[in-house]
C-alpha cells in the first residue's frame, strides 16, 4: 500500500510514504468504500467546530476529506508525499484557501500555537512512534483547538473473536499497538487515550465508526443505509469501542495566546519561523533551502 521510507535522522522515526500511489482510485473510488467513506463523514461533522480560521489536516492525501472542512477560512493540506498533494491541488485548485506542504508528521514545519483545529484521519496507524507525532500536533495547536484523531481500533469485534477461537495469536485487549504489516498498526483505545494525554491534551468526545464494516453486508445492502445504521450506533463510543475505526476530539490544554499574525511556518531542522511567500524558503538560521514549486512546499528532510 506504501513505501517506507526512513528520514535520515536517528531522532526520527521511518515513514510510511504515497509517493507514486494511486491509492485515492485504487481504495476509495474503485475499492467499494463508499459506506465507510459516508460514515466517516457522518463523525466528522458530529465532531468538527461551527466554524474556524486555520485547518491543519495531517495525512491530507488527495484531498478526499479536506471538502469537509468548508467552514473553515484557510486549510493547510500535509501528507508526505508530494505526489498525492499534486492529486488534491488538481482536484481542489490552486487558490488562498489551500496551502499544500509535503512533510514529516514526525518534524512539523510550523510555528507554534498557530492552529485552531486540526485532524489526523487513517494516519496514526501508519506511526511506530504515535506519541512523538502526536507531541508535535500539540506543539502546533493554539489554546482551546480542537484535534480531531482517526485510530485503527484493535480491541474491534472481529479480533476479540478470532482471538477467543484462536485464529489469531496476539490479544486484542493488551495495550501494545500490533503491527499486523510493515508500517500499519492497530491501537488499543486506552492506550491512545494515554497517548492524547501524556503529551497535553484533553480528550473531549468519542465515537465509533464503520461497525459494519464486512464484505457481505457491503454487498448486498446500500451504503447509504449502513451509514444510516451506523450513525445510530457512533454514539455508543463514549462508553464502549468494539468497531475496526474510532473517532476521538480533544481539547489543546495549554496557556498563552494563539498565533494571529501572518506567519505560519517554521524550519523543521532548526525550528527557526520562515517567511511565508509564495518561493523558496532560506532558513536564515542554518542555511537550509525549502523548495516551493507548483504550488506545493516541500519541507521534507533529505540529510
Amino acid at each position: 500500500m506504501c513505501d517506507i521510507t526512513q528520514i535520515m535522522s536517528e531522532n526520527t522515526p521511518p515513514v510510511c510514504s504515497y509517493e507514486g500511489s494511486d491509492y485515492q482510485q485504487r481504495f476509495w473510488e474503485q475499492g467499494g468504500r463508499a459506506y465507510e467513506d459516508a460514515a466517516e463523514a457522518i463523525a466528522l461533522k458530529r465532531m468538527l467546530p461551527a466554524s474556524g480560521k486555520l485547518m491543519l489536516e495531517l495525512g491530507a492525501g488527495a484531498g478526499r476529506n479536506t471538502p469537509r472542512y468548508r467552514n473553515f477560512d484557510r486549510v493547510v493540506l500535509l501528507d508526505y508525499s508530494r505526489t498525492q498533494l499534486e492529486q488534491a491541488r488538481d482536484h481542489l485548485g490552486y487558490t488562498d484557501r489551500y496551502t499544500y506542504v509535503a512533510a514529516d508528521v514526525y518534524s512539523l514545519p510550523f510555528i507554534e500555537n498557530v492552529f485552531d483545529a486540526s485532524t489526523m484521519i487513517r494516519t496514526l496507524h501508519h506511526m511506530a512512534e504515535p506519541e512523538q507525532a502526536l507531541a508535535q500536533v500539540y506543539k502546533v495547536m493554539a489554546p482551546d483547538g480542537f484535534f480531531i484523531l482517526e485510530f485503527a481500533n484493535k480491541r474491534n469485534l472481529k479480533a476479540m473473536l478470532r482471538y477467543l477461537f484462536g485464529k489469531q495469536s496476539w490479544s486484542p485487549y493488551t495495550r501494545d499497538p500490533v503491527e499486523f504489516a510493515d508500517l500499519n498498526f492497530d491501537f488499543h483505545p486506552k492506550a491512545v487515550r494515554e497517548y492524547l494525554v501524556n503529551v497535553g491534551f484533553g480528550p473531549d468526545k468519542q465515537l465509533t465508526v464503520s461497525h459494519f464494516r464486512m464484505g457481505a453486508l457491503k454487498r448486498h445492502l446500500p451504503a447509504k443505509l449502513l451509514a444510516g445504521l451506523d450513525s445510530l450506533l457512533q454514539w455508543t463510543g463514549a462508553f464502549v469501542q468494539v468497531s475496526p475505526s474510532v473517532f476521538t476530539r480533544s481539547i489543546t490544554l495549554k496557556d498563552g495566546e494563539a498565533q494571529t499574525g501572518d506567519g505560519l511556518f517554521a524550519c523543521p531542522a532548526c525550528g527557526t519561523p520562515l517567511p511565508s511567500e509564495e518561493t523558496d524558503l532560506t532558513c536564515e538560521q542554518c542555511g537550509r533551502i525549502w523548495p516551493f514549486k507548483d504550488g506545493i512546499y516541500d519541507f521534507r528532510i533529505q540529510d
